[in-house]
């Protein structure tokens, strides 16, 4: 049930300023529209306003990852800005390619990134351990090339025989490193970039041209591709690649960012638990947590990411069978509903958590109104709703929804507080 916007709100202006938060921390002063709705017999404001949209191009060039279904720097940034200080402990249980802990690093707080997929700490914790151009190249210069080598998988439809010699040469490099327990923080970072440029749309990527670049088609489907376009693998040469896209990365973080986000770094945590289970986190640590969980089966993480789990020897098909996909709303709510019970531990007193979810289904799903109760039986009390208005994002595109026909172009955040 939707209340007009009228007297009914006070009583949470009263206990709470967040209204006039959001309207300070988004520039648009006195625009936040508010309305109530009435979810499981909660009353729960809902605040619509265009939160972070128009700042969009105020991100660092760090977070220039590639991976499917991850938001906004901007989204994270708001939140951490808004209700936290320096030095708090944010936390983020789909942590992904590092998206709020990245952001949460460049703005002085410490963190604690979980993801059950082992990219997630390749992608992520790297860009906390900076090394230098010249570092970079220098590390380049020394590792072996055997231009005879072949991959044990044929994957002669994305690449050259010259680059898939230099990227197996590259493989094997960083796997014998880590296994000797020689890995460093140059070896972390070229990991890092070489996974993010192994396949895409441009000569950027040591690939042919294919699907973009969070994800990786299957061969058969880049061999029709490849016909489909009458193209064939050309020469990329990796090192000069890694290289370009080291330099884009880092093109404007200034020194005080970087060492910044190596004090960050030097004591953050990176798990790989499931989210609903996190021995290794303190109860009552954690000041906020942003994330986005994984819905349904949208999303094909393990099989999306083939490559990228060849490439840094990762078992893919073990991978797969811890990565859960729920196939119904039913069953998302049991997982989630145990996830928020893990968050609710951990969560201090007076701390928040900050889930961002979608419209899926053809808008026939709101998420944000299965989320609610499920934070608030866990022992949380329901802040409100935050519907960021927007003309289009990628996020918008991850949840099912392809134009602004099919489905909202919006971010929805439920945002829970521990009152206890």
């Amino acid at each position: 049930m939707l209340f007009k916007n009228t007297g009914t709100i006070s009583e949470y202006l009263k206990q709470f300023t967040l209204r006039q938060n959001l309207d300070v921390f988004s520039g648009n002063a006195q625009k936040t529209r508010v309305e109530i709705l009435e979810i499981e017999g909660e009353r729960i404001p809902r605040y619509t306003n265009e939160f972070w949209t128009s700042k969009q191009r105020q991100a660092s060039s760090i977070h220039e990852i590639s991976y499917r279904a991850c938001f906004k720097p901007q989204l994270p940034r708001f939140f951490i800005k808004l209700l936290t200080r320096k030095n708090d402990i944010i936390y983020d249980p789909f942590s992904g390619r590092g998206t709020t802990v990245i952001e949460a690093g460049l703005l002085g707080r410490r963190i604690i990134s979980n993801d059950i997929n082992p990219l997630s700490e390749i992608l992520a914790a790297p860009r906390f351990f900076i090394p230098t151009l010249k570092e970079v190249k220098e590390r380049l210069r020394q590792i072996p090339i055997d231009k005879k080598l072949k991959a044990d998988i044929d994957l002669s439809m994305f690449y050259h025989p010259a680059t898939e010699a230099e990227l197996v040469s590259l493989k094997n490099y960083l796997l014998e490193r880590k296994e000797n327990g020689a890995e460093d923080n140059i070896d972390k970072w070229i990991r890092m970039i070489a996974t993010n440029r192994l396949t895409g749309h441009s000569s950027g990527f040591f690939s042919v041209y294919t699907l973009p670049p969070n994800q990786a088609v299957s061969p058969e489907r880049q061999i029709k591709i490849n016909k489909k376009r009458n193209q064939k693998p050309e020469y990329r040469n990796t090192r000069e690649l890694i290289l370009k896209k080291s330099e884009a990365l880092t093109r404007n973080l200034t020194e005080l960012q970087k060492k910044q986000l190596r004090k960050i770094g030097e004591t953050a945590l990176f798990l790989q638990n499931d989210a609903r289970n996190t021995p290794d986190i303190e109860s009552e640590s954690i000041n906020l947590t942003v994330t986005s969980p994984p819905f349904l089966d949208i999303v094909q993480y393990s099989k999306d990411n083939w490559l990228r789990c060849w490439f840094n020897s990762i078992d893919i098909d073990k991978i797969s069978s811890k990565i859960t996909m729920a196939k119904s709303i039913e069953k998302w709510s049991d997982i989630m509903q145990e996830v928020f019970k893990e968050l609710y531990r951990i969560t201090q007193k007076g701390g928040w958590v900050a889930f961002e979810v979608g419209e899926v289904k053809k808008k026939t799903i709101k998420l944000d109104e299965y989320v609610v109760p499920l934070g608030i039986r866990a022992g949380f009390q329901c802040e409100g709703i935050l519907i960021n208005l927007q003309a289009f994002t990628k996020t918008s595109n991850i949840w099912g929804i392809t134009n602004m026909n099919q489905g909202t172009n919006t971010n929805r955040i439920v945002l829970f507080k521990r009152m206890d």
